[in-house]
């Protein structure tokens, strides 16, 4: 049953508006306190400026000087004797006598293997071997220089010899009326080709002596002196020669 059915009256709503309002009232302080408490931690510290400073001290009163006394000029010293400036002597230093060097203690020189005794013993006589070789090698060249030259020298005297014989035969042939005409010794040198029996084939002056007459003279005299002497050793014998020939020569 409502309460209109029973006879009641609704009953008025007094305690709400004023509740509603407290509150908004409340939460507006509770702001604006917040707002304020904020804005002044936000704003600058004041500043205090304190001087410290003391009164003067009082002025001084000049105290009045006391006369200076008057004292008489104290006596002039004698003079100090100027002192004597002592040479110092000289001390030559000793130098020290150099330390002598220990000497190195000789070192124990290896004994030698007995293979590389053997081999040294055979190297040292293969060395003597191919000494004495050499040696002997040049003892027999110049054993062989030696002969050579002995063999030269004496066919260099035997073809002198047969030389000398074969001009003086020619000679015998010159006659003398021309030989004596040349004026001076010239000399005047003819090849001359022969046979081993020493007979002349062929002359021909290679040189000549300046004299015509002297030449032609020599030219018939060795013809006329074929057959020429033939070389006591047959093995010096040559095709050709060449002989030198002077008018003065004997």
């Amino acid at each position: 049953m409502s309460a209109a059915v029973l006879g009641y009256g609704e009953r008025p709503d007094t305690g709400y508006g004023r509740s509603f309002t407290l509150a908004f009232v409340i939460h507006a302080l509770l702001v604006a306190i917040l707002f304020l408490g904020v804005r002044m931690q936000s704003s600058p510290p004041d500043v205090v400026q304190v001087e410290l400073w003391e009164p003067p001290p009082p002025p001084r009163v000049a105290e009045p000087k006391p006369e200076p006394k008057v004292e008489p000029p104290p006596a002039p010293e004698p003079p100090k004797p100027e002192p004597k400036i002592e040479k110092p002597e000289i001390v030559e230093k000793v130098k020290p006598e150099p330390k002598p060097k220990p000497k190195p203690a000789p070192k124990a020189e290896p004994k030698p293997k007995p293979e590389a005794k053997k081999r040294d013993v055979d190297l040292e006589r293969r060395m003597q071997e191919q000494l004495a070789l050499e040696q002997a090698t040049l003892e027999q060249q110049r054993v062989r220089e030696q002969l050579a030259r002995e063999q030269a020298s004496m066919r260099d005297k035997a073809l002198a010899t047969w030389f000398g014989k074969i001009r003086g035969k020619v000679r015998g042939n010159i006659r003398v009326t021309i030989a004596e005409q040349v004026e001076g010794n010239p000399e005047a040198v003819y090849q001359i080709a022969m046979l081993p029996s020493g007979e002349v084939l062929s002359t021909r002056l290679v040189k000549s002596s300046g004299n015509k007459a002297y030449d032609d003279e020599l030219a018939r005299a060795i013809l006329a002196s074929s057959p020429l002497p033939k070389p006591d050793q047959p093995g010096l014998f040559q095709r050709q020669l060449e002989l030198r020939f002077r008018p003065k020569d004997k």
